[in-house]
């Protein structure tokens, strides 16, 4: 498994921007497909982005294609959740999570690494 850090969250506006960080931890980081996650109140975790291992593949939720852009920086152990034109509905604990046996994944059970959470909140 890997250590995985989220960063970035915070209070904004809609139709404001808020960009994610999620640093891992070990030397494997390149070999790993990453994904975003998310759950608001009183809702089920929901898939929201993932990449590849190479960063060229990407997949996005309905709710978020066009608004959101997931990207990885494998020289810096990160993945990252640019989130543009925000919406209330996208208020969350966001989870950055990683799957060490699949290219890439948008399952929650796919992923066997998750990192603790961080909340982002958007004001109407």
């Amino acid at each position: 498994q890997v250590l995985l850090v989220e960063s970035g969250g915070g209070l904004v506006q809609a139709g404001g921007s808020l960009r994610l960080s999620c640093a891992a931890s070990g030397h494997t980081f390149s070999t790993y497909a990453m994904g975003w996650f998310r759950q608001g109140p009183g809702k089920e975790r929901e898939f929201v982005a993932a990449i590849s291992w190479s960063g060229g593949t990407t997949y996005y939720a309905d709710s978020v294609k066009g608004r959101f852009t997931i990207s990885r920086d494998n020289a810096k152990n990160t993945v990252y959740l640019q989130m543009n034109s925000m919406k209330p509905e996208d208020t969350a604990v966001y989870y950055c999570a990683a799957d060490s046996f699949r290219p890439i994944g948008t399952k929650s059970a796919d992923f066997n690494s998750w990192g603790q959470g961080t909340q982002v909140t958007v004001s109407s």
